[in-house]
């Protein structure tokens, strides 16, 4: 087996790998639900080699996210359910119908998308999409029935917070303003307050989810992605943490001798300097 830039390639490696009596034995006992954790911190370090901009690392994150892709059409077809190829045409089937300014006749090319022409597109595939699954015998909505089941579990907890709030609020289920948030946020934490002097766990992490849901819609009315902005924070706080290890490295300190102190005023020092 040899390496090489057709995608056939990458579809028999795999069906090597989970080939019952010749293949890799951890390959083989996985599932989809086994697999999916990795499909998603595979779709992370994509977003990561992007963020640093690392093409190398990208190039190969990319790789590593399509094995993802192959892996679980390859269980599919193990199923009888559907090949690489059926994934494929899928998605070009539906480029291809979202676009019918680029790939229509000439009349709707020169016409270009026409407003509301992406939600109709998307409903019509929404349709189909049901009567596909009543013919399989499944039932209509792939999520259930509620209003709000379409929003994926699997989403990042901030990320679906964020749907969350945004479809309750296109029926009107919303705040008018942020201010009234806030004042949400401050009756959350009083709440989780009076958990933590109980030292009820399942309350603590009860009210502790119910804060973090509160903010999340207060950056949705201040048009704050939670999401992205916890990880500016999150890298902001590796940066000065960086900072406090090279300055106490300087000094011939470490991060396990350092007080408290210590570390706390070369904290401000890189506040001050970024």
């Amino acid at each position: 087996m040899k390496p090489s830039k057709d995608i056939s390639r990458l579809i028999e490696i795999m069906a090597a790998l989970r080939a019952p009596e010749t293949g890799c034995p951890w390959d083989i006992e996985q599932d989809f639900s086994t697999i999916a954790p990795y499909t998603i911190e595979e779709a992370y370090e994509v977003a990561d080699a992007i963020a640093r901009g690392d093409l190398d690392d990208l190039r190969d994150e990319l790789g590593d996210l399509l094995l993802q892709v192959v892996y679980h059409a390859q269980m599919a077809e193990e199923a009888g359910e559907f090949a690489f190829g059926d994934v494929v045409q899928a998605i070009t089937t539906k480029m291809i119908r979202r676009h019918p300014h680029v790939f229509g006749d000439e009349k709707a090319r020169s016409a270009g998308m026409a407003k509301g022409m992406w939600e109709k597109i998307k409903a019509e595939e929404k349709a189909d999409k049901r009567n596909a699954r009543l013919a399989r015998g499944h039932d209509s909505e792939d999520h259930g029935n509620g209003f709000l089941d379409s929003v994926p579990v699997a989403l990042p907890a901030l990320t679906r917070a964020l749907k969350l709030h945004e479809k309750a609020a296109r029926v009107g289920f919303d705040w008018s303003e942020a201010t009234p948030i806030l004042d949400k946020i401050e009756e959350e934490i009083g709440e989780l307050r009076q958990a933590l002097a109980k030292g009820d766990m399942a309350s603590i992490k009860d009210e502790f989810g119910d804060m973090l849901f509160a903010v999340v819609n207060l950056g949705r009315h201040l048009k704050v992605d939670s999401e992205a902005a916890l990880s500016g924070t999150n890298e902001k706080f590796r940066s000065r943490f960086h900072y406090v290890e090279q300055a106490l490295k300087a000094s011939g300190n470490t991060l396990e001798r350092a007080t408290l102190d210590e570390m706390e005023a070369l904290w401000q020092q890189a506040k001050s300097a970024k």
